[in-house]
C-alpha cells in the first residue's frame, strides 16, 4: 500500500520571532532577513567565533557575515533563553536542550561538569542551535486512516534522521484523539519532541482525548500509562532501547496499540537491527510505514509484518 503526503503548513514560525534572544545588531538584521526562494528557515545557529547562520532547507545563510560572535554574546543569549535563571533549567540542560514557548527546542553545546553527587551541569557554552518548530496540521490525515483501520495492531514509522517521523507522529496523535476517531491517546514524550511541553502545557496542537507523560523513559512511561490512563493508543518516538520491548509486550497483552518510530534508511537496514528484531517478536507491530529518505514526510509504502516468524 502506498500513501503520498505533502506537509501542508498551518502554523509557521519565522526567524524574526527569535530576535529578542539575539544581540541587538543581529536582531535588527534578522528583522530584515528574507529567505531566498521563500524556503522556510528551520534553524538559527550561533557559534563562538563565527557569524550567525540561518538554515533554510539545505541552504546556509550568514547573518551579519563580518561579525563573529564573542563568548560574552553567546553567554548573554544563553541566559536570555533560560529567563536569566539557568539553575531552574538544569534538568533540561543535563539533556542538552531548553524548550522555548511555542515548542522551539534550543540545543546547547558546551563543557560538561559533574559534581560529587553525579549531577551534570553545563559550563562555558560555546554554541547554540535554535530549532524552529513549525506545525503541519493534517499532514498525516490519510496515514491516520490507515493506522486506525489496523487497530489494535500497532505501527512503526521507519525513516532516516530528518525524514519527518516525529512530525507525522504528532499529527497522528492529533488525528486519532480528535472527535473523528475519539481514541484515548497517551504520548510518552521522553525527549519532549512530540508535544513540546512548556511549564506543563503542550506547545503543539493535540486532540481533546490526548494525555502527555513528559520526560518519562519510554518503557517506564508505557507501563505508567497502562496502569493509570487506560489508553487505546500509546505513541512514542524512537523505540527500541533496552527494556522497552517488555513494556511493549505489556501493552499488547492489555489490547493497547503502540505507534512509534525507528531509525533506518531502508528495509534491509531495519531488519539487520537487533532492536527491531526484538520488537518484531513481541507481535505488537502489524505494519511498517516506510518514509522516503530524501523527501520529508513522504510515505513510500506500508508493509504488513508477521511479528512471530522472525
Amino acid at each position: 500500500m502506498s500513501i503520498t503526503m505533502t506537509l501542508s503548513e498551518n502554523r509557521r514560525c519565522v526567524p524574526w520571532d527569535f530576535a529578542s534572544y539575539l544581540p541587538a545588531y543581529a536582531a535588527e538584521a534578522l528583522a530584515q532577513w528574507q529567505s531566498p526562494g521563500k524556503t522556510y528557515a528551520h534553524e538559527i545557529r550561533l557559534r563562538c567565533g563565527q557569524p550567525i547562520v540561518i538554515m533554510a532547507g539545505r541552504q546556509a545563510h550568514f547573518l551579519c557575515e563580518n561579525h563573529r560572535l564573542t563568548g560574552r554574546e553567546i553567554r548573554e543569549v544563553f541566559e536570555k533563553i533560560c529567563d536569566y535563571s539557568v539553575y531552574s533549567y538544569q534538568n533540561e540542560l543535563a539533556n542538552g536542550f531548553v524548550t522555548l514557548p511555542g515548542g522551539h527546542r534550543v540545543g546547547i553545546c558546551g563543557t560538561a561538569a559533574t559534581d560529587s553527587n553525579g549531577n551534570r551541569t553545563l559550563r562555558y557554552v560555546s554554541s547554540i542551535n535554535i530549532r524552529i518548530a513549525n506545525e503541519y496540521i493534517g499532514c498525516a490525515s490519510s496515514l491516520s486512516e490507515a493506522i486506525f483501520s489496523r487497530l489494535p495492531a500497532g505501527s512503526l514509522i521507519v525513516g532516516s534522521p530528518g525524514s519527518g517521523k516525529t512530525t507525522l507522529l504528532r499529527d497522528i496523535a492529533l488525528s486519532l484523539s480528535s472527535s473523528a476517531y475519539r481514541q484515548k491517546v497517551t504520548i510518552v514524550d521522553e525527549r519532549g519532541e512530540i508535544a513540546a511541553m512548556y511549564r506543563g502545557e503542550p506547545q503543539h496542537t493535540l486532540g481533546p482525548f490526548c494525555d502527555v507523560l513528559n520526560g518519562y523513559p519510554k518503557g517506564e512511561g508505557i507501563l505508567i500509562a497502562l496502569r493509570t490512563l487506560s489508553p487505546d493508543v500509546i505513541i512514542c518516538d524512537e523505540i527500541g532501547g533496552e527494556g522497552e520491548a517488555e513494556a511493549v509486550c505489556e501493552g499488547l497483552n492489555a489490547g493497547i496499540a503502540i505507534i512509534s518510530s525507528i531509525h533506518a534508511c531502508d528495509v534491509d537496514e531495519l531488519y539487520r537491527r537487533k532492536s527491531f528484531q526484538t520488537l518484531r517478536r513481541t507481535g505488537a507491530f502489524g505494519s511498517l510505514i516506510l518514509l522516503k529518505p530524501h523527501e520529508v514526510g513522504m510515505v513510500d509504502r506500508i508493509i504488513e509484518v508477521n511479528g512471530h516468524d522472525a
